[in-house]
């Protein structure tokens, strides 16, 4: 078995019975997705909901509206059906407070939003959810199993 690693504004895929897995999101969101017959996983660590504002070279595993599209494809090539892909997400955290309400300020809750549109544009079932809050996650993905775990310092380890 093998831990697949997902850095910032990255995405991959693993299958079974290796792991995957991505830290420190705090605003940022973990996508992570499953076709538990092939148990191909897949996981983006997304920073951005949208690529519209991009300026110069676009990194696809940045943005929501992006990166979700690429990772669905990747795990098709690989083998996973698309009509069996579910997803779970964890992440989306408002980390810091601010004296305006500013909507560009809550990058946080506007990621989670983008992720669950990408996610209905693509036609994949969100699964659970575990975002918002004001602390970072590492969320790890057992590929055998499908079982996506969040850890955080403060909220102790949740699976879902």
């Amino acid at each position: 078995m093998n831990v697949i690693k997902v850095g910032m504004a990255d995405l991959n895929i693993a299958s079974s019975p290796d792991r995957i897995r991505t830290v420190g999101l705090g605003s940022c969101v973990g996508v992570a997705l499953y076709d538990k017959i092939t148990k191909i996983g897949g996981l983006a660590h997304i920073m951005l909901p949208s690529s519209t504002l991009n300026k110069g070279v676009l990194n696809v595993a940045k943005y929501a509206d992006t990166a979700i599209p690429k990772l669905i494809d990747d795990m098709v090539k690989k083998g996973a059906d698309s009509r069996r892909i579910i997803a779970k997400i964890a992440g989306g955290a408002q980390m810091f407070s601010f004296s305006s309400a500013s909507e560009i300020m809550r990058i946080g809750p506007r990621n989670v939003e983008a992720c669950k549109e990408a996610l209905r544009h693509a036609r994949i079932h969100l699964n659970c959810e575990d975002t918002g809050g004001n602390w970072g996650r590492t969320i790890e993905m057992d590929c055998s199993t499908g079982v996506l775990q969040v850890r955080s310092v403060n909220n102790g380890v949740k699976e879902f």
